[in-house]
């Protein structure tokens, strides 16, 4: 009888499934701006730091909420204008956006390990194009997932589920990371298991109350205990 290999079935073998802004790239703060100015530009007033709180989520459930504090519609012609908006200020900015501690060499420690690592951000790709190409990834070569290829952003699953599907695992042995509570939230709601970074403003407390198993500070960070995740060195 052949021995048996010690190399993991691909239904088994763990995989990592990243979110990108504040979590592999410092662009939090660029999204946070970037959605003020657009909001200014249309004479709407609203407090940084409630713009910040809803980082991560899709596009059109920040208007959602946005509609609800304002206490009017935001209807569907202010919501594209708004969009529209929100890349273009962005995009002046992510010229300047640096990638996090660590964040390269993480990805190239899992590569070098034959873990299979792709890429679910709810940005559209015409916002998260400079930032992955300044990351080093790219999406013709590498998986990565954006809200132009799913039916809903987070904190639905359906972001992390087809980035997955497109690796060929089981998101029942992946890893979701992220740093904000909305990938926590989509991570539970996938059925994987999340990993929080605090690279993105979001506490300890509040990513674990979202369903984080380990909480890191940074890419870097994970890295130092990948062990601890299923990340086998």
């Amino acid at each position: 009888m052949a021995a048996m290999s010690d190399r993991p079935s691909a239904r088994t073998q763990t995989s990592f499934l990243f979110d990108l802004d504040g979590t592999l790239v410092d662009s939090v703060y660029d999204h946070v701006m970037a959605w003020h100015k657009a909001l200014r530009d249309k004479g709407i007033e609203v407090s940084i730091w409630r713009i910040h709180r809803r980082i991560g989520m899709s596009g059109d459930l920040f208007t959602a909420a946005l509609s609800r504090e304002l206490g009017h519609e935001i209807g569907d012609k202010l919501r594209q204008e708004l969009s529209d908006l929100h890349a273009h200020h962005y995009n002046t900015r992510s010229t300047g956006t640096v990638v996090l501690p660590g964040a390269r060499e993480l990805l190239k420690h899992l590569s070098e390990n034959e873990i299979p690592w792709g890429i679910a951000t709810s940005g559209r790709m015409r916002t998260a194009g400079p930032v992955l190409e300044a990351l080093g990834v790219d999406p013709a070569k590498h998986v990565v997932i954006t809200r132009d290829l799913v039916r809903y952003a987070k904190p639905d699953p359906d972001l992390f589920i087809a980035c997955a599907e497109k690796l060929g695992t089981n998101i029942a042995h992946a890893c979701v990371v992220g740093d904000a509570v909305w990938d926590m939230l989509a991570s539970r709601r996938a059925g994987a298991l999340g990993i929080g970074l605090l690279s993105g403003g979001y506490s300890v407390g509040e990513l674990e109350r979202a369903g984080a198993y380990r909480v890191y500070e940074d890419p870097a960070d994970l890295l130092r205990h990948i062990d601890e995740v299923g990340g086998r060195r």
